[in-house]
């Protein structure tokens, strides 16, 4: 039982997923967008090669906290995502993606990575972020 987490922006999908503990979350790739059917695939695929149970969707709130247009675009993949994986037990969540990027890139930054790697990886390590976020607030709800 493992859970992936999506940092959906408008060029790439950023992907990670947790150890199979539930614990940690981990980076795992970066899906160039293709058109929703093509990232649905995509993801479909991922899902069914790591078991994957729960779906982690980064939403990108206005600061204010209210769903704009990127958040919009956001849920309209996850609804297209929802509907494709109907006949599979996964569940969906949403987890407030705001600072992500930025934290991201400070750690990144940290680590003394290059600009050039950064912006390789930049979107898995948000989705790192983002699962991760999810993860430590449903082990305190527990």
């Amino acid at each position: 039982m493992r859970a992936l987490g999506l940092d959906i922006g408008s060029k790439t999908i950023g992907v990670a997923i947790t150890d199979e503990a539930n614990i940690a979350a981990h980076p795992l790739e970066v899906i160039a967008r293709a058109g929703t059917d093509r990232d649905v695939s995509a993801i479909q695929t991922l899902v069914a090669k790591h078991d994957i149970t729960d779906i982690v969707v980064g939403m990108p709130f206005e600061l204010s906290g209210r769903v704009g247009h990127r958040a919009r675009r956001v849920q309209a993949l996850a609804a297209a995502l929802r509907a494709a994986l109907a006949a599979v037990p996964v569940k969906f969540h949403e987890q407030d993606e705001r600072f992500t990027t930025a934290q991201a890139q400070r750690v990144l930054i940290e680590a003394d990575v290059s600009r050039a790697r950064r912006k390789q990886v930049i979107d898995q390590q948000a989705a790192t972020l983002i699962l991760q976020a999810w993860l430590d607030l449903t082990r305190r709800a527990v």
